[in-house]
C-alpha cells in the first residue's frame, strides 16, 4: 500500500519494492546493528511489517515494525539515507508508521534510540512509565562474535 506524503515522498509497505542492498548496507554500519549479516536483514524483513520511503522512485528510507498487529509493536531500524536527512523525510516516515499502528489500537509500542528522542517524542513516545517491569537480554556485539549468524 502506497501513501503519498507530499509531491516528493512516497511511503509504501510493499515489501517487493524494498531495496535490500540499500537496507543492508545502512544497517551493517548503523550503531544499533553494526555488522549485521544480509541473511539476518532478509529474515527480519520477512517477519516484520516494513515501510520504505521513496523519492523519485528510489528508496531513501526504511522503518521496520515487529508486531502481532493486535496488542504490541516494536519499532526498529528507522533510517533516512544521509544525503536526504534533515529534509523532513524521517518525520514523515515516523508519522506514517505511527498513524498505521494507531489504527491497530495496540496496547504498547516500544522502540530504542540513542539519539532521536526529540523526533519520537513528537509522536507520543515517552520514557518507560515502569522501567522496573521491563527486562531484556541484550547482546550488543552479536554480529561481531565469530560463528554467530543468527541461525541455529
Amino acid at each position: 500500500m502506497d501513501h503519498q506524503t507530499n509531491e516528493e515522498l512516497v511511503i509504501s509497505s510493499d515489501k517487493s519494492r524494498l531495496d535490500i542492498d540499500l537496507i543492508h548496507t545502512f544497517l551493517a554500519s548503523a550503531y544499533w546493528s553494526k555488522g549485521i549479516p544480509r541473511e539476518v536483514v532478509e529474515r527480519a524483513i520477512q517477519g516484520s511489517l516494513c515501510f520504505g520511503a521513496y523519492k523519485a522512485g528510489a528508496q531513501i528510507g526504511f522503518a521496520r515494525v515487529v508486531t502481532d498487529q493486535a496488542t504490541f509493536a516494536y519499532l526498529a531500524d528507522v533510517f533516512i539515507v544521509e544525503a536526504e536527512q534533515r529534509k523532513g523525510y524521517g518525520k514523515a516516515l515516523v508519522a506514517h508508521v505511527t498513524e498505521t499502528l494507531g489504527r491497530l489500537r495496540l496496547r504498547r509500542t516500544l522502540l530504542a534510540t540513542a539519539d532521536a528522542h526529540g523526533l519520537y517524542r513528537q509522536f507520543g513516545f515517552t520514557p518507560l512509565a515502569r522501567p522496573d517491569r521491563m527486562m531484556e537480554i541484550n547482546i550488543t556485539d552479536i554480529y561481531q562474535q565469530e560463528g554467530k549468524t543468527g541461525t541455529s
